[in-house]
Formats: C-alpha cells, structure tokens, sequence
C-alpha cells in the first residue's frame, strides 16, 4: 500500500506492506533510528512518538493507519540549530538518563504530559508515566527532568 506521512515536517510517501508496523517504518524505511524497539508489545514505551501531537507506542500503531497524519520523533524536537528540546536539556541538566535506551521515549511521553497538564505535581508526573519503563535510573531523575522542564 502507499502511504504518505510526515515525519518531523518532511512528507514521505511510499509502499508499505500492511502489516509493517510504525515504528519499523520510521526506522526502515525513513532511516530515523532514535525511536527505539523495545519489547514489541507495547509494555515499554520505548518506541514513543507523537502522531498528530499526541504520544503514541509506534509498536502498536501500523504504518498505513499513519497514512496522511504527522508524526514527531526524538529527532524532530530540537531545533534547526542545533538547540535542545526544553524536555531534552532538562534530562540531561538533571542527568535523567543512564544506558539512554529508554530516553527518547521517555522524552516524548513526556512532552506529551506537560502539553496536557503544564504544571504536573510529582505524582502527575509518575502516573503519566508509567507506561514508560526505564531498567536503569529508578526514575527519581526522570521526574525531576520533567518536573524541571515544566517550569520553562
């Protein structure tokens, strides 16, 4: 089937074999590997994107249901120049990641949550993300990034 999505402002459009889910689509076939497979069902969340502003498990998600929608990846979040995502800085400011699978998945579930609740409490913030996993830092870090990132 041909598809035509836009991922981080640029159009795609090719063909896709139905079953050819997402996140393999970003990674195979547009060549962005930031979006990371993880456990491909769903449990993880390492694989987050936004698909029309809202965030996403890609591996749940098949390409041709992406068909004529905007996708944003890690890679789309910083700017141009070069600048970190606000969300970005702070996980590194607050050294919110250690093996750094987990991250961008982390980083755009958690610019989805402070788009729909800017000003998180603590406990906003873990319940918004739990259906991310991380093996490495215990999360404390991870809270205070986006906790840090809220208020900018």
């Amino acid at each position: 089937m041909e598809i035509s999505v836009t991922i981080n402002g640029v159009t795609h459009t090719g063909d896709v074999e139905p079953r050819t889910l997402l996140v393999q689509y970003i990674r195979e076939h547009v060549g962005l590997t930031g979006t990371n497979i993880g456990c491909d069902t769903s449990s993880c969340g390492a694989c987050s994107v936004h698909l029309d502003g809202e965030a996403v498990k890609s591996c749940t998600v098949l390409a041709v249901q992406a068909d004529g929608h905007e996708l944003t990846t890690i890679e789309g979040l910083a700017a141009e120049d070069g600048t970190l995502h606000p969300m970005q800085q702070a996980f590194m400011d607050n050294h919110a990641l250690q093996c750094g699978y987990c991250t961008p998945g982390m980083v755009m579930a958690a610019t989805s949550l402070l788009q729909e609740n800017p000003s998180p409490s603590e406990d906003d913030v873990r319940i918004g993300l739990e259906g991310n996993l991380c093996r490495c830092t215990g999360y404390h870090n991870i809270v205070q990034a986006v906790l840090s990132a809220a208020g900018k």
